[in-house]
């Protein structure tokens, strides 16, 4: 496994439509697997295929840190009711803004394995699940956004600053 060069916000790569996986090979199972750990290294919750400067219809998500989800050509099929909340993402660091999303989302997708999953999420798992298939179809959040965006300061930093 590898870290991967997360593109930042004005990289045409995540404007671009990604294409569908027909078949995984050991490529892809390595892609997924740095994904993975960019993603953690990141402190995100989710990490799209274009955000490494990959083409290809692949997300993976962790909103507990327990239970990691893979997609592979996911597709929404189904949403409920609505929530507004902050949102921020790897390709921006440091800011974050209000985003209206669906409550509860049902996704149809492809685990690593290609075979048939299905997703239901609410809360943040359907914001994580909207926010990735967006990047898959060319759509950052900031276009969704309500308002401006903001800094957002990590505890980490936070923490740093109160000591000195």
């Amino acid at each position: 496994m590898a870290l991967r060069t997360i593109r930042i916000a004005g990289d045409p790569v995540l404007e671009k439509t990604c294409r569908e996986v027909k078949e995984i090979t050991p490529r892809l199972r390595e892609l997924i697997a740095d994904m993975f750990e960019t993603m953690y290294e990141g402190s995100g919750v989710g990490l799209a295929a274009p955000q490494v400067g990959v083409l290809k219809r692949i997300a993976v998500i962790d909103c507990t840190g327990e239970d990691p989800i893979t997609l592979i050509n996911p597709v929404i099929v189904e949403t409920d009711g609505e929530q507004t909340g902050d949102e921020g993402c790897l390709s921006l660091p440091g800011k974050a803004g209000q985003v209206t999303r669906p409550m509860h989302v049902v996704v149809e997708a492809l685990d690593e394995n290609m075979e048939k999953i299905r997703i239901e999420g609410e809360e943040l798992l359907a914001r994580a699940l909207c926010h990735e298939i967006d990047h898959l179809d060319g759509h950052m959040y900031m276009e969704k956004v309500e308002g401006e965006l903001h800094d957002v300061v990590y505890e980490e930093e936070a923490e740093e600053g109160e000591e000195g």
